[in-house]
């Protein structure tokens, strides 16, 4: 007795193409070479402008320096005051203009920093097409992690290391194996960290100086206009106006300084953004493939296979 035919098969065909099962842990990131050269020059061509629109708006505050000390001592006449007020009027647009150049200098460095900072896990990952110097094991070639890189400068107290830390790091796991170790880029790295340290402890601290001194003056003015008598009322106004132009003084001189410190740092810093840049385009770029050294003599040929003659060996019928 034979069975009856069941009918066509109705599950899944066994060649259908099943999904794969998706990944417990999602795939790594692979770190890949940025060129930074664009980005330097941009971080270059900002620091420039930002250093020449610092030294416009010192010097004019140093020829403004003699009207301001009139002003103080009350020997401006009401068209002096008019035009002087047009003349600060003039230079406040100047001095918003250096302070928006240093924004748009320090976003393109950070820029370039991020990206340098990426090109060194590339250089000392197994993709690179030339060798690195031996990394620690455990933190790496940098000893800060890649959210320093921005908040460091922004965080106090260790705004005055970190960043020189991170900039030191990448400047070492960029250098070639083969390279010595350069004085020159040693000098550069401190001299800019130095000068923009200073500059902004000059910058803030004058400012600070020069908003406690008005605040000094303006309280001592009170005092005096409530404590002195008829017969020498303004004998502490004259040693408040000596007082307000030795302010003024000490802004124009500070000022000037960190223009210099300012423009020491542009040029330390711009050199220094030119060799790390150069440093790793050579290593992100695959040596030149070199000929195989050829044999010293006559040339050497292949030996020519000929058909099989009649006494050649063969097997079969």
């Amino acid at each position: 007795m034979t069975q009856p035919y069941p009918g066509p098969y109705q599950g899944p065909s066994p060649y259908q193409q099943r999904p794969y099962p998706p990944l417990p842990y999602p795939a790594p990131i692979m770190p890949r070479y940025r060129p930074l050269r664009k980005v330097a020059i941009v971080s270059i061509v900002l620091m420039g402008l930002t250093s020449l629109a610092a030294v416009i708006q010192s010097v004019l505050l140093w020829r403004s320096y003699d009207e301001v000390k009139r002003l103080v001592y009350g020997l401006l006449s009401e068209e002096e005051i008019d035009r002087g007020v047009e003349s600060i009027s003039g230079t406040g647009p100047l001095l918003n203009l250096v302070s928006y150049l240093l924004m748009g200098t320090g976003i393109a460095f950070l820029i370039w920093l991020w990206q340098a900072r990426e090109n060194t896990d590339f250089l000392y990952s197994p993709f690179a097409p030339r060798p690195a110097f031996p990394a620690d094991p455990v933190r790496g070639p940098h000893r800060r992690a890649t959210g320093w890189v921005v908040g460091a400068w922004f965080c106090p107290i260790v705004q005055f290391w970190y960043p020189f830390q991170i900039v030191q790091d990448i400047t070492r796991a960029s250098e070639p194996p083969e390279a010595p170790r350069s004085g020159r880029v040693r000098t550069l790295l401190y001299s800019w960290w130095a000068t923009w340290t200073a500059f902004w402890v000059i910058l803030v601290g004058g400012g600070a100086v020069a908003v406690i001194g008005f605040i000094v003056w303006f309280v001592r003015l009170v005092q005096v206009s409530e404590s002195s008598d008829a017969g020498s009322p303004y004998v502490d106004i004259y040693d408040m106006q000596d007082f307000m132009v030795r302010v003024a003084l000490g802004v124009d001189i500070g000022f000037t300084v960190a223009t210099v410190l300012l423009i020491v740092a542009a040029v330390a810093a711009s050199f220094l953004m030119l060799q790390v840049t150069d440093w790793q385009h050579t290593r992100a770029t695959p040596p030149p493939i070199q000929d195989l050294p050829r044999p010293f003599g006559p040339p050497q040929y292949a030996p020519r296979y000929h058909r099989p003659g009649p006494n050649f060996p063969t097997y079969g019928p």
